[in-house]
């Protein structure tokens, strides 16, 4: 444990955008990690989605040991592995694997929800709904299965036990932050879809929360979606991908990643819809100046420890040159800041 200012990290969905493929996304999603460790970002972490042809993020566990072999310094993590459609054990192995390869720099994120649609979920596992019902046993098995003490049990995930890998729980709703504080675990908290139950969800924890072998204090990440340029006409023209991407989620019409246009009057009203505006509300999106405005009203607001970014553009160049200017935001903030009490989880 060490102190510093806001941590800063990056979540990649790894989205293909329209014209290029799987093979080009994967690719590009290296590519911004080694963008993210020069730029002193903590980590990055691959979220878990299924049955769609336009993720590329379905197996996150792979994409992080490829990651992770082509970086040196940077954490790499999943946000999240969806436990219910998981083996513990087999979840214990892999990520026990990867930190005897790549030692003290695995994260492993929990989540409750399937990644997919009810049909995919039962395919991917028959007996998901009693799995998600289970998600506290489930997280009790995987920190079994990475305990010394495990060593003597007849199932075990030898690979796994006494390696260093932080668990964290990951969560939209009120439900997670009850689990997370009851366990003494770090939590990260999807605001950057889900921003009804945020602040609720955080009270809930910080009042609840139980000290554990791993963590003393209440650790916080929160997801927000940040597109930054040269100037504010600019960073809405990047968030135009975000928004038509909403859209089509909410209305069953998903597509590849659209280039940016123009921010019209239609796709404002489009993002003022309470379904779009509630998905999309914490999105900073501006100049410099503009999202550091933003994003320190949001720390004010609710006095997280560290932020962990989304930035779905169409374009490579526009997505480094917006987790660039982020990095200098978060410089600044951090530097105008008073006397550092952050506390870093690992």
């Amino acid at each position: 444990m060490k102190t510093q200012g806001i941590v800063y990290s990056i979540l990649e969905l790894a989205l293909v955008p329209e014209g290029s493929t799987i093979k080009q996304t994967l690719n590009d999603s290296l590519a911004l990690a080694k963008e993210a460790e020069a730029l002193s970002y903590k980590r990055i972490w691959f979220a878990e989605h299924h049955n769609s042809e336009h993720v590329a993020s379905n197996a996150p566990s792979l994409l992080i040991g490829y990651v992770a072999e082509n970086t040196k310094t940077i954490r790499v993590g999943s946000g999240g592995i969806m436990l219910p459609n998981h083996s513990p054990l087999v979840i214990a192995e892999q990520f026990g694997t990867l930190a005897h390869l790549y030692p003290g720099r695995i994260d492993l994120g929990l989540g409750r929800a399937p990644g997919t649609d009810t049909a995919t979920a039962q395919a991917i596992r028959s007996d998901f709904m009693q799995a998600a019902h289970a998600f506290l046993k489930e997280i009790e098995k995987i920190q079994k299965y990475f305990s010394l003490e495990n060593s003597g049990s007849k199932v075990r995930a030898a690979i796994a036990e006494g390696t260093d890998v932080p668990l964290y729980i990951l969560g939209s709703s009120t439900d997670s932050a009850h689990l997370a504080a009851q366990k003494g675990m770090p939590y990260a908290f999807a605001s950057h879809f889900a921003s009804t139950h945020l602040l609720n969800a955080l009270d809930i924890y910080r009042e609840q929360f139980q000290p554990s072998a791993v963590l003393q204090s209440p650790y916080i990440i929160a997801g927000i979606n940040v597109f930054v340029a040269d100037t504010d006409e600019q960073a809405e023209r990047l968030f135009t991908t975000l928004i038509r991407m909403f859209v089509g989620v909410l209305t069953g019409t998903t597509t590849a990643l659209h280039p940016p246009t123009a921010m019209t009057d239609e796709l404002r009203s489009m993002l003022q819809h309470p379904a779009v505006h509630q998905m999309l509300k914490y999105s900073f999106v501006g100049s410099m100046q503009t999202v550091k405005e933003q994003v320190q009203a949001f720390l004010n607001q609710t006095k997280v420890d560290e932020l962990i970014v989304v930035t779905p553009t169409h374009s490579l160049e526009d997505r480094i040159k917006s987790v660039r200017l982020f990095s200098e935001v978060m410089n600044n903030i951090n530097a105008e800041a008073a006397p550092a009490n952050q506390t870093i989880y690992k």
